[in-house]
C-alpha cells in the first residue's frame, strides 16, 4: 500500500508537469499525461495489467509494462539525440556566420 501511494504521487507529479509543459510541446505533454495516467491506472488495478498482457501474448503484466517502458525510453532517447543534433548544426552554422563576418581581408589585417 506504501508503494502504490508513493508511486501515484510521483506519477502525479508527472502529469502536474505534462500539463504545464502541454502548451510548448502538445504531443509529448498528451502522451506524458496518458503514460502517467495509465501507470497509475495499473498501479492500483495490477490484474488489468496482467488481463492485457494475457491479450497480447505475454505472460504478466509486469512484462508488458517493462516491455512498454523501454520502447517509451528508447523514442525519448531518439527524440533527445535528434534535437540535440540539430542544435550542434545550427551552432556550426552560426559559428560559420560569425567566422565570415569578423574575416578581414589580408590589406586590413594591420
Amino acid at each position: 500500500m506504501i508503494a502504490q501511494i508513493g508511486l501515484s504521487v510521483l506519477l502525479g507529479g508527472i502529469i502536474v508537469y505534462a500539463w504545464t509543459e502541454y502548451a510548448r510541446s502538445p504531443l509529448i505533454g498528451f502522451v506524458s499525461m496518458l503514460a502517467a495516467a495509465a501507470g497509475v491506472y495499473f498501479i492500483w488495478l495490477p490484474e488489468h495489467a496482467t488481463w492485457i498482457a494475457a491479450l497480447a501474448g505475454i505472460g504478466r503484466g509486469v512484462d508488458l509494462i517493462l516491455y512498454v517502458w523501454v520502447v517509451i525510453s528508447l523514442l525519448v532517447l531518439l527524440n533527445l539525440h535528434l534535437k540535440l543534433r540539430a542544435q550542434m548544426e545550427l551552432i556550426t552554422v552560426l559559428a560559420r556566420r560569425i567566422a565570415i563576418a569578423d574575416a578581414r581581408s589580408p590589406a586590413t589585417k594591420k
